[in-house]
């Protein structure tokens, strides 16, 4: 029997990206997987259908975030085909970079819905739905902890959703869940090298310890541990996986 043999985690924005990788590895570890996806159903069908090879159970179930009661729907829809949740994985976001003068209120309001609003409107829907021992983890961002141009809105959701994790751990703790956060540092995706020159992605390898961009797998070892009984002890915590991101 593996780890999580019997659990059922929803990972948010999974259809691509590091949320996929965290979902097969869940599927892995023994986890039914929800796949969670915005607009790309064929993609989100193939990692669900992935998940499936793995020997575990697999659903796919668009919600945008950024509204509450597609959130609703979310775990609802989960519940009513999976049984219960027990992992969510607040995978999903949403990053622009525009200096200060050129930031619209349109592409304000729309990091904040989703990485802000959407964490936390999934947070309340699982101290709702979890049952006792559950586990969420929320994503943060080690942009934080620099001064770049041009990432002043999505850092600042970041901080945010540190806060939320921060503050709801007693809250949750009264079920026996756990709430902590990972902050990734430059990772290799596809989403994140778009509109990168060769140079621009060479200087942020530069700046970590092991002179490389971080791995989907990378961050999906560190949700793994969070995910586990391990980390029974851990909670209202920020983890910086990173590389030594300075």
């Amino acid at each position: 029997m593996t780890k999580l043999s019997g659990k059922v985690a929803i990972v948010t924005g999974s259809s691509r990206g590091i949320g996929r990788t965290i979902a097969l590895q869940l599927a892995d570890l023994g986890a039914d997987v929800v796949i969670n996806y915005a607009s790309s159903p064929d993609k989100a069908e193939e990692v669900a259908e992935r998940v499936r090879q793995k020997g575990v159970r697999a659903i796919t179930i668009r919600a945008d975030l950024a509204q509450k009661n597609h959130v609703e729907h979310l775990f609802a829809e989960t519940v009513k085909q999976l049984g219960k949740v027990d992992i969510l994985i607040n995978n999903a976001g949403v990053m622009k970079t525009t200096p200060l003068a050129d930031v619209t209120e349109e592409e304000f309001d729309q990091q904040f819905a989703i990485n802000v609003k959407g964490t936390f409107f999934a947070c309340q829907q699982a101290l709702k739905t979890m049952e006792s021992a559950g586990r969420i983890v929320n994503f943060s961002t080690s942009v934080i902890g620099q001064m770049f141009p041009g990432y002043s809105v999505y850092a600042g959701t970041k901080g945010a959703v540190e806060q939320f994790t921060r503050q709801l751990a007693k809250e949750f703790g009264s079920k026996q869940i756990t709430i902590n956060a990972v902050a990734p540092g430059p990772v290799n995706t596809e989403l994140f090298a778009a509109g990168k020159t060769e140079q621009q992605l060479e200087g942020l390898r530069k700046m970590n310890a092991f002179g490389r961009l971080g791995e989907p797998e990378d961050i999906a070892s560190v949700i793994s541990f969070f995910v586990s009984p391990e980390s029974q002890w851990i909670t209202g915590q920020t983890l910086r996986v990173n590389g030594g991101f300075i």
